[in-house]
């Protein structure tokens, strides 16, 4: 169905932070969908919503409107890991808080960044409140300037020695044939009180992604600058692009290129993407029409401001009725975030990591009311609670694995999201 919002074009341009900050404000029940500051395409989103439950129900279809793009109104919010891996039939431990929380839009500004318009959704009798906002903003708004971070301890759940045990572990699953693949991941947390917003726009500012994202509800709220999109529908045609595969940046231009080379090159980089390449195309052959399901891209190194990523691309034609929750039945947990067989390795790393994973591995995103989707990854990302917050991190393990090398993968996946935090990784890490 075609999205229950009216819409309506915008006159001028407006940065989306300066949206978020002015239009949106404090509201408690608030989204961000960022396609990364001084994006040159994509589009951001920046709204209100209703608490509602997960709209499994919709019938996947979606499609892009050219007046008001691929997202005219539905749901907003995230999913996370623990739930989805015991509906899969895994067992799994609850953590503290909202397993999901998705917000029915009640309002919302669309961003085109790359024929630079704006479009206000809303009940039309919201619609002349926003287009006012807008254009105040415009006249008056400044760009919002981050505070500094406080200094925050943070604490690992484990020590490189306890995950080195852990990487030993998963290399004797496979060595037993349990597993070929399995995703291990490790959480470090803070008590501290950290304000959500002054922390994704530090996190944004150092760690571009075209799948960020804020989303604040009930005193929870996730920051991601996610480089991997999870599940996109439009037109009919379902996508997952899994990342495996990390190398850090380097300034040095030459050291650089290396770099992202011998990620290009690596044989136990290349196995471990191919693997879940294959367990994605097998979740996705389960809602899709016979023979539709293929390939698009295979290891393509992407390169972002911190990282490195080995990246491929699987699509395919879903059955007609197919809904948002026959999807997540048979890809989530995604395959990245588990490993292969899906299965047995979920049921193995509950037991070797013994502890939730919460939002963190879950997905986050948007949800239309016509059946389109696009959700991103939770890596990357902060879970700020009101208890403190959290960030999550991993990697894929196989048996060519080298621990030391696995050990210093989890150190660059998590600092950027630490330092947004005001923390610095634990020693060793």
């Amino acid at each position: 169905m075609s999205s229950d919002l009216a819409s309506r074009a915008l006159d001028g341009w407006l940065d989306p932070a300066i949206a978020f900050a002015t239009v949106v404000g404090d509201a408690g029940d608030a989204f961000w969908l960022d396609a990364g500051p001084d994006a040159a395409d994509g589009w951001s989103w920046v709204g209100t919503g209703i608490p509602s439950s997960p709209p499994r129900e919709v019938r996947l279809s979606g499609g892009t409107d050219a007046a008001a793009g691929p997202f005219r109104g539905g749901w907003v919010g995230w999913s996370g890991y623990d739930a989805a891996a015991r509906r899969a039939g895994a067992p799994a431990v609850d953590d503290v808080g909202p397993a999901e929380v998705w917000l029915r839009v009640d309002r919302m500004l669309g961003f085109d960044h790359a024929a630079r318009r704006m479009v206000a959704f809303g009940a039309e009798d919201v619609l002349d409140g926003l287009a006012a906002s807008v254009a105040r903003a415009i006249a008056t708004g400044e760009a919002p300037s981050p505070a500094e971070p406080p200094v925050v301890e943070v604490v690992a759940r484990h020590d490189p020695a306890g995950y080195i045990a852990l990487i030993e572990r998963c290399r004797e699953e496979i060595r037993e044939g349990r597993a070929y693949q399995l995703c291990l991941t490790t959480r470090f947390e803070t008590e501290a009180s950290v304000d959500p917003v002054d922390t994704y726009l530090r996190l944004r500012a150092a760690t571009p992604a075209h799948h960020g994202g804020f989303i604040r509800s009930g005193g929870w709220a996730l920051v991601s600058a996610s480089p991997e999109q999870f599940l996109s529908v439009s037109e009919g045609i379902v996508r997952t692009r899994p990342i495996k595969g990390t190398r850090p940046r380097s300034v040095d231009v030459v050291e650089d290129a290396a770099l992202a080379a011998q990620l290009r090159g690596s044989e136990k980089e290349q196995a471990e993407n191919v693997m879940i390449v294959d367990l994605m195309r097998n979740d996705l052959q389960r809602v899709c029409q016979t023979g539709t399901v293929a390939a698009e891209r295979l290891l393509e190194v992407e390169s972002y401001p911190a990282v490195h990523q080995l990246v491929s691309t699987v699509a395919g034609r879903v059955r007609p009725g197919t809904t948002v929750g026959d999807l997540w039945n048979a890809a989530f947990p995604a395959g990245s975030m588990t490993g292969a067989p899906k299965l047995s390795a979920m049921q193995i790393l509950h037991r070797l990591e013994g502890a939730p994973r919460g939002v963190f591995a879950g997905c986050f995103g948007w949800i239309g009311s016509d059946g389109g989707l696009d959700l991103a990854m939770v890596i990357r990302s902060i879970v700020i609670h009101p208890g403190g917050a959290y960030v999550g991190a991993g990697g894929g393990i196989t048996w060519g694995s080298i621990a030391a090398d696995e050990v210093a993968e989890v150190g660059i996946k998590a600092r950027a999201p630490l330092r947004a935090l005001g923390a610095e990784l634990p020693p060793g890490w």
